[in-house]
């Protein structure tokens, strides 16, 4: 693997790219900082899964291993939980802390609102991030909760919409109106990505291209167009 780019970005607040090239001063302003981002990967769990209607599981899972991923390409700090992993609610996927060996889990004792946890809130306190990215199942509990309190503690907070799952199109969309209506930002897997990524102009670009496949399986698909571009001008 690559070691992620960390000269691109600074912890300076200006989120500018830092690749050789000259960039506008304030691109990036509206973006997520690299360096001032952790996961939160909240109750991704075999049981719930079975009650996710508003999204495909394959989808789902697909997305947040991408998430994990880009996590540990990147450096990026990753906090999972689950809510009674013993009981119905089953055990979390597996992929995040395969795709993610660093990432901290952290345990619960019933709690439903992984912020009522003095012990994840103080995890996650102790990275220094002040924006979080967070994703669950269920969207209008797992993570709406959490979020919800995360803002309300002084966090920037991001909900990625489709690597969490709702029992249903109605409460996802209602989950999705009290995140507008609280300030917490709704976002996808693959803005994620891109937000991060921001440059082609990087080592480890390659390995973030594959990332998209995953989010976006069609653009397997537009890379084995060029690279077959590229075997026949070759030629």
């Amino acid at each position: 693997m690559t070691p992620a780019s960390n000269a691109i970005f600074k912890p300076d607040g200006k989120n500018a790219i830092h690749d050789g090239i000259e960039h506008e001063p304030g691109g990036g302003k509206g973006l997520l900082d690299p360096t001032d981002v952790v996961f939160l990967l909240l109750d991704h769990q075999s049981g719930l899964f079975q009650n996710v209607k508003d999204i495909s599981v394959s989808e789902l899972r697909a997305n947040t291993t991408a998430l994990a991923k880009l996590a540990a390409l990147q450096q990026i700090p990753v906090i999972t939980t689950a809510s009674v992993p013993d009981g119905p609610n089953g055990p979390l996927m597996p992929e995040i802390h395969e795709a993610a060996p660093h990432a901290v889990y952290v345990p619960r004792k019933g709690e439903v609102n992984a912020w009522d946890n003095a012990l994840f809130v103080k995890t996650v306190r102790e990275t220094g991030k002040k924006t979080l990215i967070m994703a669950g199942v269920w969207t209008s509990v797992c993570v709406m909760f959490p979020a919800l309190d995360a803002k309300a503690a002084g966090f920037k907070v991001y909900a990625v919409m489709d690597a969490s799952g709702d029992p249903s199109e109605m409460a996802s969309r209602t989950t999705l109106a009290r995140f507008l209506q609280a300030g917490v930002i709704p976002t996808s897997a693959n803005a994620v990505i891109c937000e991060v990524h921001r440059t082609w102009n990087r080592a480890d670009a390659a390995e973030l291209a594959e990332l998209y496949m995953m989010v976006s399986p069609n653009y397997r698909a537009v890379m084995e167009s060029y690279r077959k571009a590229q075997e026949v001008v070759k030629k």
